[in-house]
This record gives structure tokens, C-alpha cells and sequence, in this order.
């Protein structure tokens, strides 16, 4: 340790987290009173709707909603702090994952097997500084080295009160919960940025491809609304019958294993303990997001991954799918598809939020896409003058969505480098403000 950072952490005083907080469990909540198809109702927070790298993904995974009676103590709070405490992967990946429970006017339950922490006095510790303490590498490796359980880890409150750590004085606390949160701020207003872009590329492709809007304009007699004459002229203007119902005259009814190259067999997982020893800088791609950063690639170019197990399925039913590209890594839970012919990534991307895929998942612990019914899920391929004009028409949707996505990227690495730094002490919070000045 050198001087500077003893001059900063002799300020800092050794704690145990029990002195602080308490950990609560959560109540055994009913599976036959859980719906994942309910528009409304108390929502039972579950160990899916957790990011790995913290926060909740309530949009991207099933919601399940409580229909039985339950003891009201179990409300959740908006703004209250919980954390996982079981993780369904041999690595641990997840626990002490924590999430703030948001405040959009929904109603959340206090699940079993996730911790409510209970702030024993502000004065002494800042919730946000909490929240950021939690989703360090060192919290979940103490977690992980003194979890319970072969497949399925479980950690307990006692066990997460017993940790370790030094605690700043409050105005600190504040400070890095500040820097940190400011690059969390840029983060998500770039995700929203996206969400718009892929909102309207949605739109247009449901209005070509499922709607089939120019053509049922045409078949009117009328001109396709908002589309330039040389456009409207390489639609047809009547349909004909086909097994998924009528498509437009002169255009197939296929299934994605024609127009689709899957990549599966260059996969190669990683333990974490194989990950800790190869630290880098490409993208450890899992069913569902980043799992870590490797020294290696195994993938270099733009790809659709698509969720083969575990995490496969959104509240709406559609797959879990990730837009990729550059250079990056896959283990084994997430099928690697690529377009062939004139189908790109991107329209695959676009077909795939329109697929009721429960109909080709299987499993029912484990909930599962295999390949052969990945295969055969109906695709309609129009004719190639189509498909390129669209194709032309949503790349600059696209090229903004990869650049707001490289720079969610790159300030989610610097929070990364910086956090464990800050929360240490091993940096000083106005090297570390001048740090993230540089970048927002």
C-alpha cells in the first residue's frame, strides 16, 4: 500500500456489515399462485429479474404475479434494498447481486431467498453506497467461497453480515456513490436512446413483414401510407393462401433454419475460476447479457444470440435475444446465429420480437430452446428488392443503436476499474471525479 492510499484509508475504519445492517428473508411465496400472464397484480421479485451486474431486468424476463393471500409485512418499499441469496449456476455469479426496488406505481413482494437489507443507522452508512459495495467483485467472492449448496449455492444473512470491509466517512460514501451513479445515469439514458431506435425499427418491420401494410394498401387500391412510389412498386397487390394464413402473392413461407447459419458448435464455456485467471478485454457473453471481460475472443463480427437455457423467455413471450458484434466470447447457454443469403442480423433481430416463442421451449425446470425447434419456427421471406430497401432503410437505426452501445461499453468498463478502487480508497474521489468528467 503506498502513502498516498494510507492517508486516505486511515480515515476509513474497519466494519463488519452486521454492525450496520440487518439482512431479512423474504416469505415462501405460493408457485400455484404465481402468473406470468397477468397484466396486473403484486409482482413476486424473483432471482431472474436480477442483472448479474446489478439493478433488476423486469422488462426482459418473466414477471410473475401473485394471485393468493400473503402477510402484508412482505411489501416492498420503492427504494428498498434487496439482494440474492441463491444462484442456480455453479459459479455464483449472482449472489449478493443487489437491485433498488423501483418506484413506477407496482406493487412488489418480498420473495424467500432474496435479503431485504435494513439500514441500521444513516448516519453511519449510505444506502447507495451499499448498493455499489454489493455489486463488487470482493463481496461476491466472499459470498460465493462461503456459499452452501453443489449446483444450487445459497448464501444467508449471516453469512453476508459476517463481511468485511472499510467504511468511509458519510460525505465520502456520498461522493462515490455520486461518481459512480453518474456513469450508471449515462448508461441508462443511452439503453432509453436504444430502446426508441429498436421501438421504431420494430414498427417498421411489423408493418412490412407481419402487418403487410403496403400490400393491403395496394389490394385497396390505394397508395402504401408514407412510402415513396419506387418503393410501393415492389410490392405485390394481393395475396395468396399459405399454412400461416395469407401472404402476400410472390413471397415464401420458410423457417429460420433456411435463412439462418448457427455457430453453436465454436461455443466454449468458462468457469469463473477460469475467468479470474484470464482477465481482459473482449465481452463474456452468457443467455442473457455480459458475464465478465476474457483475454480472448472466440467470435469477431455481428450476431444474433439468442437464450438456449435458463434465462430464454421475456414477460411478453418473446425470446431472449442479444444484438453483438466485434470481438467477443459465447459459453454454451446462448445459441450464435447468423444470417445467410440477403437476411441480415438485424432483420433476424426484428422477426425474432414477433415470434411467440413459448410454443418452442421446452423443459420445465430448465427451461430450454434446442436447436431443431429453434430451426423451425416459421419465417417469410419476401423478395430480395424488399428485403434490401428495408434492409437500407434501418441501418442508420442501427449504426446509432452499436454507438450508443459501444459507449454504454466503455463506461460501464470505467465504473467497473473505478469501483473497487474508490470503495477501497485506492484512488481519491477528485482523481476519480476528473476521471469521469473526462468521459460524460
Amino acid at each position: 500500500m503506498n502513502n498516498r492510499t494510507y492517508q486516505i484509508q486511515k480515515k476509513w475504519k474497519e466494519t463488519i456489515l452486521g454492525d450496520v445492517i440487518e439482512v431479512a428473508h423474504g416469505w415462501p411465496f405460493k408457485s400455484n399462485f404465481m402468473d406470468d400472464k397477468l397484466a396486473h397484480g403484486p409482482i413476486v421479485v424473483a432471482i431472474g429479474n436480477f442483472n448479474y451486474t446489478g439493478g433488476f431486468r423486469f422488462k426482459d424476463t418473466a414477471i410473475k404475479r401473485y394471485t393468493g393471500d400473503y402477510p402484508h409485512e412482505y411489501i416492498l418499499s420503492p427504494g428498498d434494498l434487496v439482494l440474492v441469496m441463491t444462484c442456480q449456476t455453479p459459479d455464483g455469479e449472482i449472489l449478493g447481486i443487489p437491485g433498488s426496488i423501483p418506484n413506477d406505481g407496482e406493487t412488489y413482494l418480498h420473495n424467500q431467498r432474496i435479503g431485504k437489507v435494513i439500514i441500521k443507522n444513516k448516519d453511519e452508512i449510505y444506502k447507495d453506497f451499499l448498493y455499489y459495495l454489493f455489486i463488487s467483485a470482493d463481496f461476491n467472492r466472499e459470498l460465493f467461497v462461503t456459499s452452501t449448496g453443489t449446483k444450487i449455492l445459497h448464501t444467508a444473512p449471516d453469512r453476508i453480515k459476517s463481511y468485511i470491509f472499510s467504511i468511509p466517512p458519510l460525505s465520502e460514501q456520498k461522493a462515490i456513490a455520486f461518481i459512480l451513479g453518474s456513469l450508471d445515469d449515462k448508461i441508462e439514458l443511452n439503453n432509453k436512446m436504444n430502446e426508441t431506435l429498436e421501438t421504431m425499427a420494430r414498427a417498421l418491420y411489423k408493418s412490412w413483414f407481419v402487418d403487410f401494410d403496403p400490400v393491403v394498401a395496394k389490394a385497396a387500391g390505394k397508395r402504401p401510407f408514407g412510402m415513396d412510389d419506387e418503393t410501393a412498386a415492389l410490392f405485390p397487390k394481393r395475396f395468396v393462401d399459405s399454412e400461416l394464413g395469407p401472404i402476400p402473392e410472390g413471397w415464401e413461407v420458410s423457417n429460420l433454419g433456411s435463412v439462418i447459419n448457427l455457430h453453436d458448435n465454436k461455443r466454449v464455456p468458462l468457469s469463473k475460476h477460469q475467468r479470474l485467471e484470464r482477465r481482459g478485454g473482449f465481452r463474456y457473453y452468457g443467455a442473457a447479457g455480459i458475464l465478465d471481460y476474457v483475454d480472448d475472443y472466440i467470435f469477431d463480427g455481428c450476431y444474433l444470440l439468442l437464450g438456449e437455457d435458463g434465462s430464454v423467455i421475456t414477460e411478453e413471450g418473446q425470446a431472449i435475444t442479444q444484438y453483438v458484434w466485434g470481438k467477443f466470447w459465447v459459453n454454451n447457454h446462448a445459441h450464435v446465429i447468423e444470417g445467410k443469403n440477403n437476411i441480415t442480423v438485424e432483420q433476424l433481430l426484428l422477426h425474432m420480437t414477433q415470434v411467440d416463442i413459448l410454443p418452442y421451449v421446452t423443459g420445465a425446470v430448465q427451461p430450454k430452446i434446442n436447436q431443431k425447434n429453434l430451426k423451425s419456427i416459421p419465417f417469410i421471406e419476401a423478395s430480395d428488392e424488399v428485403i434490401s430497401v428495408f434492409n437500407d432503410k434501418i441501418q442508420s437505426y442501427f449504426t446509432l443503436y452499436r454507438s450508443n452501445s459501444e459507449e454504454i461499453m466503455t463506461l460501464s468498463k470505467l465504473r467497473d476499474l473505478l469501483l473497487p478502487k474508490l470503495i477501497s480508497g485506492e484512488i481519491r474521489i477528485k482523481d476519480a471525479e476528473k476521471v469521469v468528467e473526462e468521459v460524460l
